[in-house]
């Protein structure tokens, strides 16, 4: 059998390249065809639904209809994503897994109005009947934890089974007369006057730095972690995230966690610099019926990010409990 020459074989190549530039150049030339039958007749490409004010909330909804739903709220400012490791857990124990995007972030709608507790709560709500969740345990992070703590407290009779609340924002952040240990105004301001001056830059300082606890002296700094934070923080709006920083700060869930009667875990970083524990979930756990509150020394705002294997342990156990 003889070799085939070299040169011979890269004209082909060659030929073979152009050949193929040839065919996709005149394929744009031409007028597009219809999409297959099927590709009309409701394959989604992207999980939507509007809420009850017409605003439209992408959502992830991954395993079997049947299973046990787990619904994740994701913090402030970011996405659904943030809780990949999360969702593909309890994918693999056979859970049924949702997440969605909050309004103004992510991929959902950036719409001018409506970012406030109630209704982030009132879109949950709006998303768990479209999709007919029962005894669902719902588990948020930070501002989801408020989010999700509105919502179970709200919920129809046989929606929810449990609740977990991570670095939640619970009962109050901001300092006020009834609150003295909270976080002052100016700290806030501070968040929307960065926010409005450099947005990139501001997302950049706060993955990089407290938020991970990336700024402590040996910690191990994860790169991925952070451009995968300002990834999703630079996806949603502006307007909406700027007015978030009022919704999960002064928003008062005292309330809501009183009203909570179904079991709830508490888990906080004890290295918190975000939400710090001694005023969210110190004092959640005194306001909570049927709470259990869990602490990891060291850890920062986002355990389950930076400690998956630990954390994913910990609700998992709470989950079949």
């Amino acid at each position: 059998m003889t070799r085939p020459d070299p040169q011979t074989s890269l004209d082909l190549s060659r030929r073979a390249l152009l050949a193929a530039g040839a065919a996709a150049t005149a394929a744009l030339a031409l007028p597009f065809a219809p999409r297959p039958a099927a590709a009309q007749t409701g394959v989604q490409t992207m999980a939507t639904f509007a809420t009850d004010d017409g605003v439209e909330i992408f959502y992830k909804d991954w395993g079997p209809k049947d299973a046990q739903p787990v619904v994740f709220h994701h913090g402030w400012p970011l996405s659904g994503d943030d809780w990949d490791a999360q969702m593909l857990f309890f994918l693999a124990q056979g859970y049924r897994v949702i997440a969605h995007d909050r309004r103004g972030h992510g991929r959902s709608a950036q719409v001018s109005d409506g970012h406030d507790m109630d209704h982030y709560a009132a879109d949950v709500a709006a998303l768990v009947r479209r999709l007919d969740l029962r005894d669902a345990i719902h588990i948020g992070h930070s501002t989801g934890g408020g989010e999700a703590a509105r919502y179970v407290a709200r919920a129809e009779p046989g929606r929810v089974a449990k609740a977990v609340l991570i670095g939640a924002v619970p009962p109050i952040m901001l300092q006020t007369e009834a609150n003295p240990e909270g976080l002052p105004l100016a700290v806030f301001d501070g968040f929307r006057a960065a926010l409005a001056a450099n947005r990139a830059q501001f997302y950049l300082d706060v993955a990089s730095g407290p938020f991970y606890g990336f700024n402590r002296e040996g910690a191990e700094v994860s790169e991925g972690l952070i451009r995968n934070w300002w990834r999703q923080g630079m996806a949603g709006g502006a307007k909406a995230h700027y007015d978030g920083i009022k919704a999960f700060s002064e928003t008062d869930f005292t309330g809501d966690l009183k009203a909570i009667d179904v079991p709830v875990l508490l888990l906080h970083g004890e290295d918190d610099q975000i939400v710090p524990i001694h005023d969210s979930a110190l004092k959640a756990i005194k306001l909570l019926r049927h709470g259990t509150l869990k602490t990891y020394p060291g850890l920062s705002h986002a355990p389950f990010a930076t400690h998956p294997d630990r954390v994913n342990a910990d609700l998992l156990a709470f989950a079949r409990s």
